[in-house]
């Protein structure tokens, strides 16, 4: 990596762990508002202190975040339709420029991939592809999110699939679903693995998955809808802050949540 690769990528790890914790408020850019991200600076602004890196649309940063905030911004460049639209859902192209991402000052470019899926796998690949061109000219690492399409199942053998062909594509970094097995998808990975924390389940359940992520070697998680949908998002997040970067057990970090909602 050349030097602003680097120090992007190095800027999305807790110095002292050297894990990362991506907090996932994008969900607008084909949800539309969201239950809990309604008011997009409510929802991000008292969990900045304990995330490391904020992902999130051009608009919702322009228009819902101080431009004083110092925490990396993982900005989605992948749009298409709306979930009104259920059959092309995970059919996006690349839709923000690199010059934009540079502008908003963005530490890594994410961009969702449908492997397995007709059309729209091929579709994604090659845009996927030609926006890592672009991306390493203006050295700026890529995130793809591996998104599961329709009837394919989120186990080991689809996931290892996906997040190695994200890597072999050049992504220096996969965000994918946590599964069965997991070891495996990390350890046939190119370039670490952040787990998606998917949609809200309970707040126990939601660490336990976490942490087994973390023991299978994921380098950290990105979490969206478990945190800010949380009974308290603060006290969720800092749960979770314990449990990635202080190597907490389950019961620790629940008892954090438990004590401070």
């Amino acid at each position: 990596m050349d030097w602003g690769m680097q120090n992007r990528y190095n800027s999305l790890f807790n110095k002292k762990s050297g894990k990362t914790i991506f907090f996932a408020v994008d969900h607008g850019y084909f949800m539309g508002p969201t239950t809990g991200l309604e008011d997009i600076s409510k929802a991000a602004e008292p969990l900045l202190p304990y995330t490391d890196v904020l992902m999130l649309s051009r608009g919702a940063l322009r228009n819902g975040i101080d431009p004083e905030m110092t925490t990396p911004i993982a900005l989605r460049v992948s749009s298409g339709t709306s979930i009104l639209n259920q059959d092309a859902l995970l059919h996006e192209g690349w839709s923000v420029s690199m010059e934009e991402a540079i502008r908003l000052n963005t530490a890594i470019a994410a961009f969702s991939i449908t492997v397995g899926m007709p059309v729209s796998e091929r579709d994604t690949i090659l845009d996927y592809s030609a926006l890592i061109d672009e991306a390493e000219r203006f050295g700026m690492p890529t995130l793809a999110v591996t998104a599961v399409g329709r009837g394919l199942e989120r186990d080991a053998r689809y996931l290892s699939l996906a997040t190695r062909m994200a890597g072999e594509l050049g992504a220096r970094m996969v965000k994918t679903y946590f599964c069965e097995g997991f070891e495996k998808v990390v350890e046939t990975s190119l370039v670490p693995v952040v787990i998606a924390g998917g949609k809200k389940i309970p707040e126990k359940d939601a660490l336990q998955m976490a942490k087994n992520a973390l023991i299978a070697g994921a380098v950290g998680i990105d979490m969206g809808r478990n945190i800010f949908q949380s009974e308290n998002p603060v006290a969720m997040m800092r749960a979770v802050n314990g449990l990635v970067h202080e190597d907490l057990s389950v019961k620790q970090a629940y008892k954090i949540f438990q004590d401070l909602k």
